[in-house]
């Protein structure tokens, strides 16, 4: 069968004594920046990105992928003991896993954690490996115009599923865009709002702005916060759950992984709205709602499960589609693209052995997460009593030493800089950065397929919607539009992440 020739091809590079090493440091360094908050996948993985310009491609990418489900389980460790979510997605695990901590049960529910991020890991990677290659067959069948509309709903879903007002959240995809358009337009080589600074005649760095809005700005959020030392339970119990916590857990883990592998495909989907739908949804099917918030198994079976899903099923669009689904993605197109790898269809094709190396070390780097966790609780435990005072200056030069190492340009770090400065005040006003970012990344591919389109219809605008495909992508981003736009749903939809605030 075809696809278990795929998958042993995967195993014999995913095996190599170098991926495997890379996986382990992926899956290490995730887990540190779950467990200690105010840095994240994001600002991480931006950091590191100049390393993958040393590194083999397949190295590369499979330590960043590694970072990112691997701060998916560092997260809820601190989450269930101190009530302290290393990770955003983690915030709802820390309702009910906080709550057995605190009733004695702190070591069943890091295993229920960790056992439903294994068992949601597991599958989805199944499901990225079985569903990914039809995927890119019919992206062959992508032209321009399809896949502007592509962006475009992808840009919509990524409003949509934005936490926060939807009015801010458009904003930032269009100032996303706009900055996108800085830099040398490719047909006419003119400079395009350059404003006479050589330095911008590229384009603006997108990992300088990544850094800038999730890395300088998270440091000054942090620094506002008073530093209280973290206690942790005395007691952390058995490891193991017992019979009737994992009768409620079990099916709790393959609900949240189905949900989490929908949501994760979604443009502008991923991990913090699985975790969050997961839990609303186990809330509703339980017969006792009202055990939710004291201590209830399902409350973290559930959640856990779902962002470890979406986390890795947002590779989906990725790999097949080459578009981005969220911010981390977006910087996964920059890591592609140093080693001159067009994210997309091609890469099955073209590059066998990366994308199947990718998808057989989320396997391992899975497993390798489980042994590295529950262990190692004592350790993850004990770097919380480090000062944020002293981790701060660390935090800062490593991502002015990566900015810089980029493009060795002193420039992008003053660029960093002053998005970390505009990051901060976006915080305070309540908005998100991650659309900003995705419409940064995409900005130029829609302008580029947008203008291929037009120049193949001779600069008939109607070609968006005579092509079914093209047109058909357009009435879900436009019905996505009018179905927000209702009263019923704008509410809920901004009462969604209450939890978060």
């Amino acid at each position: 069968m075809e696809l278990i020739d795929h998958i042993v091809l995967g195993l014999s590079v995913a095996v190599s004594p170098e991926n495997l090493f890379y996986a382990f440091l992926g899956a290490l360094l995730g887990t540190l920046i779950g467990v200690l908050p105010g840095i994240g996948p994001l600002a991480t993985i931006a950091m590191l990105l100049p390393i993958t310009y040393v590194l083999p491609p397949i190295a590369g990418l499979i330590m960043l992928a590694g970072i990112y489900y691997g701060s998916q389980y560092g997260g809820s460790t601190t989450a269930i003991l101190v009530n302290l979510p290393g990770e955003i997605s983690a915030v709802v695990t820390a309702i009910d896993g906080h709550q057995m901590a605190k009733q004695g049960r702190a070591g069943a529910a890091l295993s229920i954690a960790a056992i439903g991020s294994f068992l949601a890991g597991s599958i989805a990677t199944f499901l990225i490996a079985g569903f990914a290659p039809p995927l890119a067959e019919i992206a062959f069948k992508f032209g321009p115009a399809e896949y502007f509309s592509l962006m475009v709903l992808g840009l919509i879903g990524a409003v949509v599923l934005a936490s926060g007002a939807l009015v801010k959240a458009i904003c930032m995809v269009l100032l996303g865009l706009l900055l996108g358009m800085v830099g040398t337009d490719v047909n006419s080589g003119m400079s395009r709002y350059t404003f006479g600074v050589p330095e911008l005649q590229d384009g603006i760095n997108f990992a300088a702005v990544a850094l800038g809005v999730f890395g300088f700005a998270e440091v000054m959020r942090n620094l506002e916060l008073r530093e209280q030392r973290q206690e942790v339970p005395a007691k952390i119990g058995s490891l193991y759950p017992n019979r009737e916590e994992l009768r409620v857990a079990v099916p709790a883990m393959l609900r949240g992984t189905a949900l989490g592998g929908v949501l994760g495909i979604l443009p502008g989907g991923g991990s913090v709205l699985a975790a969050f739908a997961s839990y609303t949804l186990e809330k509703k099917l339980a017969k006792d709602g009202s055990r939710f918030g004291h201590g209830h198994p399902a409350g973290v079976a559930g959640p856990e499960s779902a962002n470890n899903a979406g986390a890795q099923m947002s590779f989906i669009p990725l790999l097949t589609l080459g578009i981005p689904g969220n911010a981390v993605m977006a910087l996964m197109v920059g890591a592609m693209m140093i080693h001159n790898i067009q994210p997309g269809p091609q890469v099955i094709t073209s590059h066998p052995e990366l994308f199947w190396g990718l998808v057989a070390s989320m396997w391992i780097g899975n497993a390798m997460l489980v042994i590295l966790n529950l262990p190692l609780v004592g350790l993850w435990v004990k770097l919380l009593q480090i000062p944020y005072r002293l981790l701060y200056p660390a935090i800062l030069v490593f991502c002015a030493i990566g900015v810089y190492s980029l493009n060795y340009n002193v420039f992008d770090i003053f660029v960093t800089v002053a998005f970390g400065f505009i990051g901060y005040l976006w915080s305070k006003l309540d908005c998100e950065g991650a659309p900003l970012l995705l419409g940064l990344v995409l900005g130029p591919m829609m302008e580029e397929n947008f203008r291929r389109a037009l120049l193949l219809s001779r600069g008939d605008f109607l070609t968006f919607v005579e092509r079914p495909l093209s047109a058909s992508l357009l009435g879900v981003a436009l019905a996505l539009v009018v179905l927000v736009a209702l009263p019923t749903i704008r509410r809920k939809r901004e009462t969604t992440f209450v939890e978060d605030e």
